[in-house]
């Protein structure tokens, strides 16, 4: 079963929450996302369940190796398509937040051949 996108979304979360900080738990991952702590719990276990994270006794949650390579794919493309939208003259802010919204949707061919044309731009 392939992953939605805002599944995709807390993989995205928790590597970034994870690159910045020791430790994740359901409540940074709330304040993160704006979420509240019943909705992340439900997510985290859904995530837990289908192998794309861990959570310890302690509650600190860590991806897996299948979670992490999802996580990676979905910043990669985050910030080549933001980097491509404000080279096309689009405001930081808004390419952000498309590129937020892209990144589920575009398939995998055609983010390659964008990424490949604005490759060095």
């Amino acid at each position: 079963m392939s992953l939605q996108e805002s599944g995709e979304m807390y993989l995205k979360n928790i590597l970034i929450l994870s690159q910045k900080q020791d430790a994740v738990r359901a409540l940074d991952i709330a304040n993160r996302m704006g979420f509240s702590k019943p909705s992340v719990s439900r997510a985290v276990g859904i995530l837990k369940s289908e192998g794309y994270i861990n959570v310890a006794d302690d509650n600190h949650i860590t991806l897996t190796d299948k979670g992490y390579d999802i996580a990676i794919k979905i910043q990669d493309r985050h910030h080549a398509i933001t980097s491509m939208l404000t080279s096309l003259g689009v405001t930081y802010d808004t390419a952000d937040a498309d590129a937020c919204r892209i990144e589920h949707v575009i398939s995998d061919e055609t983010y390659e051949a964008i990424r490949k044309a604005f490759e060095g731009k």
